[in-house]
């Protein structure tokens, strides 16, 4: 399966208007925004929980990245609400599900193999003092990404020319970016050479970004 799979064109991609896809799994059903791959794939989703609903045990071979966008996401590690930020690299393991419901964006097989740097933490935490109407928590860096969490006041621009490519999630609110309005859970994927610049709405708006990390794009290796 191959869902905006060329990293060479910016995709743009309205998740609420993408019918839910059922997962193996029942209640736990998805929203894919790029794929290169069946059940073990390089991918990008947001992936929906139903009340008491849980995958079984795996291990994540090419690593795991997400963010809780509401509800409680939980496994044998903790509970972890709204604003979370999660990295469970190659080699880690877990039960996930949720006993309330939940609502993730998550990222699969997009590690470096060889990193073993486990965390998560509140996205907020970390905000700094507001520039321009944008505050911004730096999430996690290494030499292949640089992953970001910002605060947009309304009217409030948020910039890049960083290399390597660029994507970016809404999280609430709504942005503005050539003219056409991202809103809620809209995702964005800019390549190499392309500029981003954004404009929060009336509501302002909050976004998770991911830049560098395109140079590495590609299927999962088995």
């Amino acid at each position: 399966m191959e869902i905006n799979a060329d990293f060479s064109k910016p995709v743009v991609v309205n998740s609420d208007r993408l019918e839910w896809q059922p997962s193996p799994m029942k209640g736990v059903e998805r929203r894919m925004l790029d794929r290169i791959g069946d059940e073990v794939a390089r991918a990008t989703s947001i992936v929906r929980y139903a009340p008491g609903s849980h995958f079984s045990a795996h291990t994540h071979t090419g690593g795991e990245e997400f963010i809780v966008l509401d509800g409680v996401f939980q496994d044998e590690h903790g509970d972890f609400p709204a604003g979370s930020y999660v990295r469970n690299p190659p080699t880690t393991s877990h039960i996930p599900g949720s006993d309330t419901g939940c609502t993730i964006f998550v990222k699969l097989w997009q590690f470096d193999l060889a990193d073993r740097t486990q965390f998560s933490k509140n996205m907020e935490a970390g905000l700094g003092a507001p520039v321009g109407g944008a505050a911004t928590a730096k999430l996690h860096e290494d030499d292949r990404e640089i992953v970001t969490y910002s605060q947009l006041d309304a009217g409030a621009t948020l910039t890049s020319e960083a290399p390597g490519g660029i994507e970016l999630l809404v999280i609430e609110g709504s942005v503005t970016r050539e003219g056409e309005v991202l809103a809620r859970h809209d995702w964005l994927r800019l390549p190499e050479g392309h500029r981003l610049s954004v404009t929060a709405g009336d509501d302002g708006a909050k976004i998770w970004m991911k830049t560098g990390h395109l140079r590495f794009a590609g299927a999962p290796r088995t």
